[in-house]
């Protein structure tokens, strides 16, 4: 499902209006209509209701919702916060018909004394244009409406929610639903404007479909990954699927190299060699039964280095078809070299994962010289390394890092944790759905760079490895929570429920947002 910045939907609207003629006085009475009917099939127990209304079109399409509820005969208390004198266009038209009808409109005036008690409120405070900090006495209403122990219903977005980074702006309404119009917004799809929102409900108020159609940000579906599985045909062998050379391990971080070659296997790869120092081989060979192991010449630390590249590069040239480098390979001098140099000569699609990622950041632009489609996986300790800010800065704009990352180093990323994002060289942005906080142990990552570079292995296009792989990822992880629980989930839970994640993906029902007309 395509999301939208707070510029798009601007730009979508503007372009409803006055150049297709839709009125907007019918977007904002689609838009309430829609809100209403909501709070009727969700809270029919209501009598009464209190629309708290902004001094914007947020508040004009509370003014549609009053309208509406009334009409079903319920007890609607409509709060301006505003001036009422400041409504103009489309909202002052919609207050003048909640007037004109007998509406029960109280003026706050910064008087909270004056709020009856309600089964359900209307958040309708701030629509998606909200930039700058919430204050004053918008403020005490924003916190005076998340203490009344009754559900909310945000209308578009939670009142005080940045629309793009999904952070409160100062503050923020806790939402039990929002009912979205046209599109989720990107606030919303993300952490931590997602535990504002509530349950998502998407309204259709008459814009044009075919305004979405070149949006380059998705929240991830089922719908969104299904059509890359590929059929697996009877007369069939392992060669078809792929053949993924694994460069990872150092003393102490073998099993990084093993988890890394059980998640390609799982994700249905034909054959995997994990490339290891050969002082480390004999482990690995009692850790890995399906996969092959490669010794190769290591430095005198037991790593990768100059000295381990020309046999590197000959098992790569060997009919394989991608490459997976990094988990605990170590990050010395001497393996920085050797990363550096297979960046260079390698003409196989890359997935660059943990280690390998530290000695990235210490020359970024060696990404710009590479032969072939590259993927990072980076964790936001990762990423504050590789954009040089710190983590806090990424977390607070985990879309912007990544994308801006991408289209200046030519790279495919996959930004981790909660609603992992996916950002592509084209400026594409994909947000993840699944996985669970039972996924935050050691490993994780480590499978998840062998299930996209398996992907690339079976000659899957690296955007579409990288989404049905993070999907897929996550949905198997979600498995093993429902068989056990979150707390004690490890990494080779997930990547042996993998076969099962990727069975499912055809047959599943994605109800994370409610689409209604």
């Amino acid at each position: 499902m395509k999301i939208a910045t707070r510029e798009i939907i601007r730009e979508i609207d503007r372009l409803t209006i006055k150049k297709y003629g839709v009125p907007g006085l019918i977007l904002m009475e689609n838009a309430g209509r829609a809100v209403a009917d909501v709070l009727l099939d969700n809270f029919d127990y209501a009598d009464r209701v209190a629309i708290f209304a902004g001094g914007g079109n947020n508040g004009g399409d509370g003014f549609v919702v009053a309208r509406h509820l009334i009409s079903e005969g319920l007890d609607v208390n409509t709060y301006v916060v505003s001036d009422p004198k400041k409504y103009k266009g489309d909202a002052l038209t919609n207050y003048k018909a909640l007037v004109k009808i007998g509406g029960n409109i109280i003026e706050l005036k910064d008087n909270l004394r004056k709020y009856k008690q309600a089964d359900v409120i209307v958040d309708a405070l701030f629509g998606t244009g909200l930039d700058r900090e919430v204050t004053g006495f918008y403020k005490k209403v924003i916190e005076f409406i998340n203490v009344q122990g009754v559900p909310t219903i945000a209308v578009d977005i939670p009142s005080g929610l940045d629309s793009n980074s999904g952070y409160p702006l100062g503050t923020a309404i806790l939402a039990d639903i929002t009912v979205t119009f046209v599109l989720p917004k990107l606030g919303i799809s993300i952490y931590p404007g997602v535990e504002f929102a509530g349950e998502i409900y998407v309204a259709d108020i008459t814009t044009p479909d075919f305004l979405e159609d070149d949006i380059p940000y998705e929240l991830l579906s089922s719908e969104s990954v299904v059509d890359i599985i590929e059929p697996r045909y009877e007369d069939t062998h392992k060669g078809i699927y792929g053949h993924l050379f694994i460069l990872a391990g150092s003393p102490g971080k073998s099993g990084a190299a093993a988890l890394s070659a059980l998640g390609a296997q799982r994700s249905g790869t034909g054959l995997v060699t994990v490339g290891i120092p050969k002082s480390l081989n004999p482990i690995m060979e009692q850790k890995t039964i399906e996969a092959m192991t490669e010794p190769l010449p290591e430095t005198d630390l037991e790593t990768f280095g100059i000295v381990s590249l020309d046999r590197a590069m000959e098992i790569a040239e060997n009919k394989k078809t991608a490459i997976a480098i990094g988990p605990g390979i170590s990050t010395t001098n001497e393996t920085r070299e050797f990363l550096y140099e297979i960046i260079r000569n390698l003409e196989l699609p890359m997935v660059i994962d943990a280690d390998a990622l530290t000695l990235i950041a210490d020359n970024p632009k060696i990404l710009n010289v590479a032969k072939a489609p590259i993927v990072l996986t980076p964790h936001p300790g990762e990423m504050s390394r590789l954009a040089g800010i710190s983590t806090e800065e990424v977390q607070a704009n985990r879309i912007g890092v990544a994308l801006d990352f991408s289209t200046k180093y030519n790279v495919y990323l996959v930004l981790k944790g909660a609603r992992s994002v996916i950002s592509t060289p084209q400026g594409e942005i994909y947000i993840n759905t699944t996985g669970n906080a039972g996924m935050a142990s050691g490993g994780m990552g480590d499978v998840l760079t062998g299930i996209i570079g398996g992907l690339l292995a079976q000659q899957i296009e690296p955007a579409d490895a990288c989404t049905l792989g993070v999907f897929a990822h996550g949905l198997a992880g979600d498995l093993a929570a429902e068989q056990s629980g979150e707390a004690g989930i490890i990494a080779s839970d997930v990547a042996n429920k993998l076969p099962n994640a990727i069975r499912k993906i055809p047959k599943m029902d994605d109800n994370f947002i409610t689409k209604i007309r």
